[in-house]
């Protein structure tokens, strides 16, 4: 049987009262133990009234749903209690000193869960139509499942923007590459994650690389995951590529998808898609739905490129 959350949190050694659903966002980003970073725990673009708790969270995640409020407060205690226990969990991407140049590179940063040492990574990208990042439902979660199989998880915040994200994705990958040893992470046959517009990102990084976007030439990911996203384009390039999609998905065609992910293999890639009848855009980890333990899978795909590579 499943478990519930709160018997995750005690699993996880997460004190279950240091948030609750009746928390106001506002509180959580202005916690003192979150310092400067606490503001991007929650969509810059987005607007957050004071009065915003976290179980009305889902009210501003435009095009999502299934946004679960237990999961927000079991992500928002497991950020503070890794805090606490002496984890650092946010990373800057950027220098000062080009922050300083760029100040929309403020809103930028990887949020890290740390798995096994030594083990493999994997970067999570929210969507939100490239006008906002839904981190909270739509890469925290993946982030957290992902450190809790042991894997070392990052989530981007990024900024928004086809072009932007793009290249925040390429810096983060060449920050964890440049600091592997620090991070204690295995730099071979990592993975990017994706949803909606975080599931371009993660595609378009796989095809066409981290110098496409600014950065020197890394390795290009062991797989690419994406979820509910209508991009159609395949170049020949493409890694192994696991994807899924509901049916009622009025933003993400699943035949859109389905036809990608046959032309992926059809050049003698790995691929496989999920569909799931009846479900509509930005389910996330899909809990509680028809697609809930698609994440399972999508691992087992990331396992199965990276052995065949040994």
């Amino acid at each position: 049987m499943k478990e519930t959350i709160k018997e995750q949190d005690s699993r996880k050694g997460i004190e279950t009262e240091i948030f609750t659903e009746d928390t106001r966002v506002r509180e959580v980003m202005e916690d003192p133990v979150f310092e400067d970073f606490g503001r991007l725990i929650f969509p810059v673009d987005r607007p957050v009234d004071d009065d915003l708790t976290l179980k009305e969270l889902g009210n501003i995640l435009v095009w999502y749903s299934h946004v679960n409020p237990q999961r927000t407060v079991l992500i928002i205690n497991e950020m503070k209690t890794r805090v606490q226990n002496g984890e650092q969990i946010f990373y800057d991407i950027y220098t000062e000193e080009e922050k300083a140049e760029d100040p929309s590179k403020e809103d930028t940063g990887l949020f890290f869960f740390r798995g096994k040492p030594g083990e493999k990574f994997a970067v999570t990208n929210a969507g939100g139509g490239f006008m906002y990042v839904a981190a909270m439902h739509d890469s925290f979660p993946h982030m957290q499942e992902l450190a809790e199989k042991g894997y070392n998880a990052f989530a981007l915040i990024y900024r928004p923007g086809a072009q932007t994200a793009c290249e925040d994705l390429a810096r983060a990958i060449a920050f964890i590459q440049e600091h592997a040893e620090e991070l204690q992470v295995d730099t071979e046959g990592y993975s990017l994650w994706g949803g909606s517009a975080g599931a371009r990102m993660a595609a378009w990084l796989g095809t066409y690389g981290t110098a496409a976007f600014g950065e020197k030439e890394y390795p290009a990911p062991g797989a690419v995951i994406m979820q509910y996203t209508g991009l159609s384009e395949v170049v020949g390039n493409e890694p192994p590529t696991y994807a899924c999609v509901g049916t009622n998905d009025g933003i993400a065609s699943y035949r859109t998808m389905e036809r990608r992910i046959e032309a992926i293999e059809n050049q003698g890639t790995a691929a496989e898609i999920e569909i799931f009848n009846g479900l509509g855009h930005g389910f996330g980890l899909g809990e509680g739905t028809i697609a809930e333990g698609w994440l399972d899978r999508a691992v087992e795909f990331w396992e199965e490129q990276t052995n065949s590579e040994q």
